[in-house]
Order: structure tokens, then sequence, then C-alpha cells
């Protein structure tokens, strides 16, 4: 895995602790949000939006139900920024 892509798994990680406020080791790639962290809607598109503002694209809410997990994220904003 190339620095790039280390870092911006990262930052997503960093945003979506920090709005579902867990301890980045609490978290796992494959952890599900809603059913291991209590994770509701509200916060779901929380992520959506930190997401778009901090790598500057564009998520269409569609996209939600794929963004269950931190690789799931990561899979969403990497097709929405072309990476």
């Amino acid at each position: 895995m190339s620095t790039v892509v280390a870092e911006r798994q990262e930052k997503i990680s960093e945003i979506v602790c920090d709005i579902l406020e867990l301890e980045p080791e609490e978290v796992t790639e494959t952890s599900l949000f809603k059913e291991d962290h209590n994770a509701d809607s509200l916060r779901a598109i929380e992520i959506l939006a930190s997401l778009e503002k901090t790598f500057n694209v564009v998520i269409d809410q569609s996209e939600l139900g794929r963004m269950v997990n931190l690789k799931g994220v990561y899979e969403v904003v990497s097709e929405a920024a072309g990476w």
C-alpha cells in the first residue's frame, strides 16, 4: 500500500472515529458502524458530509448502504474521488 493511500485511509478513519466518538483501536476495517458501534442514520449523514468536505468530493446518499464499515467507506470515497 502506498503512503498516500495509507494517509487517506488514516484520515477517513479519524473522521469516522471522531463522529462516532470512538477510539481508533475500537474500529476495525470490517466492524459495522450500526451493529457494533451503535451508530444511527444521522451519524452516517455526518460522516458522509464530513468526507465530502474533507476530500472535496460529492457522494450520493444512495452510497450510504455501502458505507457500513471502514472498508466500505474507503471504497466509496476512492470511487468518488477517482483514486
